[in-house]
């Protein structure tokens, strides 16, 4: 062993307590446990009491649930054909949109009143209205609670994706899942508290910035997965070209300098976060391929979510794959349904022909997940997991343009569901008026919804803050208020 590495193995023997985590890290990171390890040291040397940085966090007070999974499904849901039973649609049919003020769509006028392609019915004892399009979800109706007057600031892909993510329609805020990290830290220091499984067909409008943290210390911001591939994290293992020796060679001297660097400068909170990443990062290199394997899921679970089915694309075993992850710790994953760009479109943006967009997006983000949802439960994880579907916006009653089969984005209503931990089953919150165009009753902001989220998992959105720029910055802004109706 050179001398370098005695020196940082035998930093502290006040601190042996700690020797065989830091073994750990040298003879399994990789020769980043060498970068590791001086934070290690470090941050044994900080003051008595300090909580180290993604350690799990006290709420501020008894949650409800301890983990959350998030569906995102990109391009705007037309909530008026999926979850809002509009029949005034059906009899205004081929009428002209009057009385309604101000266009809401993106591109130009609209045209004529169009009813959904899809048939309605009521599911379960709930008697929830949900549309043919969507049979697998329907099936669940009893377990979910439908907020139907939902509300957005943008009918933009972009700032509205950053809104629903990061309560702001400007990108450069810390998206939820980073608050999360935050405020609660991790329950398992071989895995990150936030985990971001992207579409493989695409990301999101907007991007890595849909999971940044912002002005947040950067050890919270999201740590994205690709379950299609042999290397889930990408740039976790050395590349094959490099030979080992001058990998360690590279780590030690890094590892040297970083220690240097912590000394000179003590609380250094963006130093202390990059040195964080390289703990975990050689934690990792253990957990994940573990973690990732799905040879120990039975062919009924498989079955279940159709992981082998073409349509699905790769959704399905990123919903599995989020399961895996809540079980193991993980605090916050959110599963991306659907992509910006490519034609023909890979998200819910269905402009040119609505039927034919939804009907192919449903295939592939139907099935999965209701088995994501019928999994936890079966489980016994659905009793202290919060599950979130979301989009960015709704779609109009009319037509875009004359003649065209499509709609347009729509933010004025639209429709996002909880289940799970906390939440009432089965509810249907809040309306629309007759043909989905505004909020009749109980509107519900995006605020509203961020507070409601953070409430359920203990934590109070007006005193989770992070001090920047001179302002107490909070993922509910100023605004926000919970929605108690909702709540057991």
């Amino acid at each position: 062993m050179s001398s370098n590495q005695s020196d940082l193995l035998a930093a502290d023997n006040a601190h042996a307590q700690s020797l065989s985590r830091r073994d750990f890290l040298w003879n399994h990171g990789g020769g980043l446990g060498a970068v590791a390890l001086a934070w290690l040291i470090n941050r044994d040397n900080c003051r008595a009491g300090e909580v180290a940085l993604g350690s799990a966090c006290k709420p501020h007070f008894l949650p409800k649930a301890t983990r959350v999974v998030q569906v995102f499904c990109a391009g705007g849901v037309s909530h008026i054909d999926t979850f809002d039973y509009k029949p005034e649609l059906a009899r205004m049919h081929g009428k002209t949109l009057e009385g309604k003020g101000e266009n809401l769509g993106f591109f130009g006028q609209p045209g004529t009143i169009m009813k959904s392609p899809w048939e309605f019915r009521q599911h379960g004892d709930s008697g929830a209205w949900v549309s043919s399009l969507l049979p697998n979800i329907a099936s669940c109706a009893d377990d979910i609670c439908f907020i139907r007057s939902m509300f957005a600031k943008n009918n933009n892909h972009t700032p509205a994706t950053f809104q629903m993510n990061s309560g702001f329609t400007l990108n450069g805020f810390p998206c939820m899942g980073a608050w999360l990290s935050y405020g609660l830290g991790t329950e398992n220091e071989n895995l990150p508290a936030f985990v971001v499984l992207p579409d493989p067909r695409g990301l999101l409008a907007g991007g890595s910035i849909n999971w940044t943290a912002g002005f947040l210390p950067a050890n919270h911001q999201g740590v994205p997965f690709r379950t299609q591939s042999s290397e889930p994290v990408a740039d976790l293992r050395t590349p094959q070209d490099i030979l080992p020796a001058a990998r360690d060679a590279d780590m030690q001297l890094l590892a040297s300098l970083n220690r240097d660097f912590a000394e000179m400068h003590p609380g250094d909170a963006a130093f202390a976060a990059r040195l964080r990443s390289y703990e975990l990062a050689a934690r990792m290199q253990s957990s994940i391929p573990e973690a990732t394997n799905f040879e120990s899921e039975s062919e009924e679970i498989k079955r279940l979510y159709g992981i082998d089915e073409p349509a699905n694309q790769g959704f399905a075993r990123n919903c599995l794959m989020a399961r895996r992850l809540l079980e193991r710790g993980v605090r916050f994953v959110q599963i991306q349904n659907g992509g910006a760009f490519g034609q023909p479109r890979i998200n819910w943006d269905g402009h040119e022909n609505v039927k034919e967009n939804h009907d192919k997006q449903a295939e592939t983000m139907d099935k999965p997940v209701a088995a994501l949802l019928k999994d936890l439960k079966q489980r016994g994880m659905l009793e202290d997991t919060l599950f979130i579907w979301s989009t960015e916006f709704g779609r109009g009653p009319a037509t875009q343009g004359v003649g065209a089969p499509g709609r347009d984005h729509h933010p004025t209503a639209f429709t996002c569901f909880l289940a799970g931990a906390g939440v009432k089953k089965g509810i249907q919150y809040g309306t629309s008026d007759e043909i989905g165009y505004f909020v009749a009753e109980n509107k519900v902001a995006i605020p509203d919804f961020h507070a409601t989220i953070l409430h359920l998992l203990g934590l109070n959105h007006e005193q989770l803050t992070f001090y920047h720029n001179g302002i107490k910055r909070r993922l509910t802004d100023v605004h926000g208020d919970v929605i108690k109706d909702i709540l057991l």
